[in-house]
C-alpha cells in the first residue's frame, strides 16, 4: 500500500471514531497522527484534501456547498503551505548552521586552551566564558625556566569574526618563541601580523606581561588593553596597572612602552577584558571600585575561587545574561 492510500485509510478511521464517539481518546487519536503528518512533512494544503476527500467517501450524499467550502479553503492554505515550507526549510537550514558552529566552537576552545602553570611562588586563578557560543577573548601562559608569561587580548566585537582573530593570535602567538624575553617586542611583532591580516574594521586589544619567578618582578606592555589592577599587600590598596599603547593594528610601526612593577608577598596583579568594566546594569555602567570591591570579599580564598566567585556576582549584576566575553585572572605571589 502506497503512503497516501495508507494515510488516507488511518484518518478516515480516526474520523468516523470521532464521529460516532466523540471522545477525548478519539480527540488524542487525531492528535498522534498530526504529530505523524509532521513526521512526513505533509503540507496543510494536502491535509485540507485528505479531509475532503475521506469526508466525500463517508457521506456520498453531502451537499455541494460543503465541499465547495472545501475547495475554497485548500486554495487558502496553498499560501500557507507554501510559507511553512519556506519556515521548515529555513529551520533546518538554521538548525544545521547552529550545528557548525557548536564544532567551530569546540575547535577553537582546543586551539586556545593553555595549561595554568603550577609554580609554588604564584598563586593563579583565571576564568573566561563566552557571551555567546564563540569567545572573542583569547588569554595564554607560558612557562620558562625562571619566567611566566601571560597574554590577554580582546577582539573589539563579538562572535564568528571575533573568534577567528584570536585563533590567528594564538598562532602568531606560538610562532614568535623568540620575542617572548620582551613584552614590547611581542606586542611589535603582533601588531604587524594583525595589520597585515586583519580586516581594517577589526581591533585587538592586548596586554602582554612577564613574571620573573626568581626576582619577583612582573614585567609589562599593552596595546590599548583594560587597565588591570596591581594589589599591594602592606598598603592594603588596589592601584591601577597603567600602561599606555594604541590597539593591534592601526600602525605597523608603532612602539611599545614597557613597564615593571616589584612583587612582594600577597601582592597581587589582576587582568580582565572590557566584559567586565563595561558591565551594564539597570543603574547604568559599574565603575573600576566595583571590581575591586568584589575581589575584596574573597580575597581569603584561594586566586581560582576569587575569580570564580567574582564571575558569579557580574552574573547576577547582568540577571545572568552575559553582555560580552568576560575574563578574568587573577596572579598572588604566595611566597
Amino acid at each position: 500500500m502506497e503512503w497516501k492510500d495508507e494515510i488516507f485509510s488511518i484518518y478516515r478511521k480516526i474520523l468516523t471514531h470521532y464521529i460516532n464517539e466523540r471522545t477525548e481518546e478519539a480527540l488524542y487519536e487525531g492528535q498522534k497522527f498530526s504529530r505523524k503528518l509532521i513526521e512526513h512533512q505533509i503540507p496543510p494544503e494536502e491535509m485540507i484534501s485528505l479531509h475532503r476527500n475521506v469526508l466525500q467517501d463517508l457521506f456520498s450524499d453531502l451537499p455541494p456547498y460543503i465541499l465547495r467550502s472545501f475547495d475554497f479553503l485548500l486554495e487558502v492554505m496553498i499560501g500557507y503551505g507554501l510559507a511553512y515550507q519556506e519556515h521548515q526549510f529555513l529551520r533546518d537550514q538554521q538548525q544545521e548552521l547552529k550545528s557548525e558552529i557548536q564544532i567551530a566552537a569546540n575547535v577553537q576552545q582546543m586551539l586556545l586552551e593553555t595549561e595554568i602553570p603550577n609554580i609554588e611562588c604564584l598563586d593563579i586563578g583565571v576564568i573566561s566564558v563566552p557571551a555567546k557560543i564563540m569567545n572573542g577573548d583569547y588569554y595564554q601562559f607560558v612557562e620558562d625556566e625562571q619566567m611566566v608569561s601571560i597574554a590577554i587580548a580582546d577582539v573589539i566585537g563579538k562572535g564568528i569574526p571575533a573568534a577567528l582573530c584570536m585563533s590567528m593570535i594564538k598562532y602568531a602567538m606560538d610562532s614568535l618563541p623568540e620575542s617572548r624575553q620582551n613584552p614590547s617586542r611581542v606586542l611589535e611583532n603582533l601588531n604587524r601580523v594583525v595589520e597585515q591580516n586583519i580586516d581594517p574594521s577589526m581591533f585587538i586589544t592586548m596586554f602582554f606581561g612577564m613574571y620573573h619567578t626568581k626576582k619577583h618582578t612582573f614585567t609589562y606592555a599593552s596595546a590599548g588593553h583594560e587597565i588591570g589592577f596591581y594589589y599591594c599587600a602592606n598598603e592594603d590598596a588596589f592601584y591601577d596597572l597603567h600602561a599606555k599603547g594604541l590597539v593591534l593594528g592601526i600602525d605597523q610601526n608603532i612602539r611599545y612602552r614597557q613597564y615593571e612593577k616589584r612583587i612582594q608577598t600577597n601582592d597581587m596583579i589582576v587582568l580582565f577584558s572590557d566584559g567586565i568594566t563595561e558591565t551594564r546594569t539597570k543603574d547604568g555602567f559599574i565603575d573600576r571600585s566595583t571590581v575591586s570591591n568584589s575581589l575584596r570579599q574573597y580575597m581569603h580564598l584561594s586566586a581560582q575561587e576569587m575569580v570564580e566567585n567574582v564571575y558569579s556576582d557580574f552574573e547576577r549584576m547582568q540577571d545572568f545574561e552575559l553582555q560580552d566575553d568576560f575574563t578574568f585572572i587573577v596572579l598572588r605571589r604566595n611566597v
